[in-house]
């Protein structure tokens, strides 16, 4: 078996600690800065293409829009 990362899995605490505390809370934060459907190029859901060109046209048709809407807002 290949071990991959070193990542220690911590066991449930009765008494927590501060620094885990704040550990939990950067944690916390980044995950509610990953992208979510208004934030990506692509809206979420389930596409089915019957070729590759047909996925890079929709691709690139949503990325333009998105550049485009981005451009409008002044973001």
């Amino acid at each position: 078996m290949r071990v991959v990362g070193s990542r220690k899995i911590r066991s449930l605490q009765f008494h927590a600690s501060s620094a885990l505390f704040l550990e939990g809370c950067k944690f916390n934060e980044q995950i509610h800065k990953l992208p979510t459907g208004d934030d990506t190029c692509i809206l979420k859901g389930v596409y089915r293409f019957k070729t590759h060109e047909q996925a890079n046209q929709h691709w690139d048709k949503c990325l333009a829009e998105k550049m485009f809407s981005r451009m409008m807002s002044g973001e």
